[in-house]
């Protein structure tokens, strides 16, 4: 048998040209190089692979020397590759948006729930950017397709609160120990103070009489969000039906149902009532007058993008230097500039 082999090889090397017999040559010690590894069942790796590959497409009889593995095996890696290279052609032979507009169009999306690709490349237009309806659409964040779209809370409750009303009553002590009721209506829209009064024997006559004063000339609000006292008798719901607005109480005990107004009154007495000895209700009166012109004009918000209910002008340093202007006798200021 040694003979037979011998002289068989002997006639492959005299018969099959060079070139061929080097190909089956290296594929046949990179198949001995598989085997030889320490492990029970020889397994390829990418680079096996690679060469395989490489080796079917310069070599037509590279079937003959294959021991470990099928030729479908092999076309099936390079079909694997065709796919791996032609994905990778088609993303880098278009170019990507730079990051500033891919923000961009994320941005209009989050904030405006409601709009589409083509509202979206519309505003876009405006903005400056020539972008075609595909490329927002590779770039737009993931949306449920399965329910309609919708404005968030905010934007709905945002909506909502030029219609809205709040009342309430505090009380203040004087310097005699008399309590003093002051009631409050406040408009949630940009925290502004409606009307206000104080009086020492509150009644569901007087109340509904400061509703009428706080909106006249046909500018009642549709709700009016109050709590359970008592004072808001049988004339004070009569009234409010004749005004055409709608009594919303809150659940009893609950004041966090009607937050502005509660957070209001805290904040007057944080930064004015407890600083102050009240005398009487004329002199609650005019404290109450100086502290709500400090309130709409200079104090500031952070929900109204740290401006006050009657925004104020941004004053850069050119104008001038910064110059204080004591309000509510000296317990709070305002800063504006001042020429030199």
């Amino acid at each position: 048998m040694s003979w037979i082999a011998l002289l068989t090889g002997w006639c492959r090397a005299v018969v099959m040209p060079r070139a061929l017999l080097a190909a089956e040559n290296l594929a046949l010690r990179q198949q001995l190089h598989v085997f030889k590894r320490n492990k029970r069942r020889p397994r390829l790796k990418p680079r096996d692979r690679v060469f395989w590959v490489i080796v079917s497409r310069l070599w037509h009889d590279w079937r003959s020397a294959l021991l470990i593995v099928q030729p479908d095996t092999v076309c099936r890696w390079h079909r694997a590759g065709s796919r791996l290279f032609w994905r990778w052609k088609s993303q880098s032979g278009r170019p990507r948006k730079d990051r500033q507009l891919r923000e961009l169009i994320r941005r209009l999306a989050r904030d405006n729930p409601l709009w589409g690709v083509p509202r979206i490349q519309s505003e876009l237009r405006l903005l400056g950017y020539s972008v075609a309806q595909a490329t927002i659409a590779k770039y737009l964040p993931n949306r449920p397709t399965c329910r309609p779209r919708s404005p968030s809370w905010q934007a709905f409750w945002k909506n909502q609160l030029p219609e809205i009303a709040a009342v309430d009553f505090f009380v203040v002590p004087t310097a005699t120990f008399r309590l003093l009721y002051c009631f409050l209506v406040m408009s949630p829209d940009r925290r502004r103070i409606l009307h206000f009064n104080v009086t020492a024997n509150p009644s569901a006559t007087w109340t509904a009489q400061q509703i009428v004063e706080a909106f006249p000339f046909e500018m009642a609000p549709k709700y009016l969000v109050r709590d359970n006292d008592g004072i808001y008798g049988h004339v004070f719901c009569e009234r409010m039906a004749q005004l055409g607005i709608a009594e919303v109480p809150i659940t009893p005990h609950s004041p966090w149902q009607n937050p502005y107004v509660e957070r209001l009154i805290g904040t007057i007495r944080r930064e004015c009532l407890n600083h102050v000895i009240v005398l009487d209700e004329a002199h609650l009166q005019r404290i109450l007058s100086e502290y709500f012109a400090y309130y709409h004009t200079a104090r500031t918000h952070q929900a109204l993008d740290n401006n006050s209910p009657s925004p104020r002008e941004v004053e850069p340093p050119e104008r001038g230097l910064a110059v204080a202007q004591p309000m509510v006798g000296g317990l709070h200021h305002r800063y504006f500039r001042q020429a030199a």
